[in-house]
């Protein structure tokens, strides 16, 4: 549901050709904003619709300091203003520690936590220009709960909460406020897709997903794009004005701790 007015704020998101990035594009742009998306490469499939919400896209690798800059640059060029920045770039990496190479580690640590650091130096660089702005990390419940079968993901996701944390209680002052979302299972993303397309048996590897959630197993679903955009729009939103370095678990439950029995 689109309650939320953003008229003529502008809002950048990375990671904004799919999945969440692209639920949050669509709402933003649904609720009045000037919306900017960054992805490695532009989805064919949003041609049309993006045409008709007028989304700016660009393409780029998060991990580059200067994809983040130019992103930042190329909004506030078009509009004057940035309101608010949406660090939703990030990959998934499911390997225990000894088989994890330096790699792997460059690549998940650069695009899940290079990328949200610059992307969040450069907003705050030009919301200090104005009267503030808000910025949202998509961590994940990998960021609250420690999880045996990821463990680089894990550091990288905890390593964004604690940035969050860090940054919000610097530029509080400043009227920038900085929080993170931690989903679960979201069904529909890229990350999920991937994982179910390479699993053994893709209907027991959902069944283990949904289950591993007590909220999600009630539900009989994964949670959808759609909900972690609505929190993250009212993060960014008048209402949430006083909410700062917080961050927002939308995982069902599975960051609780272990469930009843059903």
């Amino acid at each position: 549901m689109d309650v939320y007015d953003f008229t003529d704020q502008t809002v950048v998101i990375t990671g904004g050709e799919s999945g969440i990035g692209r639920a949050s594009a669509r709402l933003f742009a649904n609720s009045g904003a000037n919306v900017f998306v960054n992805d490695l490469e532009e989805h064919r499939e949003n041609d049309e619709e993006f045409a008709r919400l007028n989304i700016q896209r660009s393409t780029g690798d998060v991990r580059l300091e200067s994809t983040l800059s130019q992103l930042v640059k190329n909004a506030v060029e078009q509009t004057g203003r940035l309101d608010a920045f949406v660090n939703n770039a990030g990959v998934g990496m499911v390997k225990p520690v000894t088989e994890i190479t330096e790699a792997d580690w460059d690549f998940c640590m650069g695009v899940n936590l290079k990328g949200a650091f610059f992307g969040c130096k450069h907003a705050i660089a030009e919301m200090l220009k104005g009267e503030g702005g808000t910025i949202v990390n998509v961590a994940s419940n990998a960021g609250l709960l420690p999880r045996a079968h990821d463990p680089l993901y894990s550091t990288s996701k905890q390593a964004v909460v604690g940035m969050t944390r860090s940054l919000a209680l610097c530029h509080a002052k400043d009227r920038i406020r900085i929080n993170a979302v931690c989903p679960g299972p979201v069904g529909d993303t890229g990350m999920m897709n991937a994982d179910i397309e390479n699993a053994d048996d893709p209907d027991q590897f959902i069944h283990n997903v949904i289950h591993a959630s007590p909220g999600a197993a009630a539900w009989g679903r994964m949670i959808s794009p759609e909900e972690i955009a609505e929190s993250i729009a009212w993060l960014c939103s008048e209402a949430a004005v006083m909410v700062t370095g917080t961050m927002l678990a939308i995982d069902g439950g599975k960051s609780l701790g272990v469930p009843p029995k059903s």
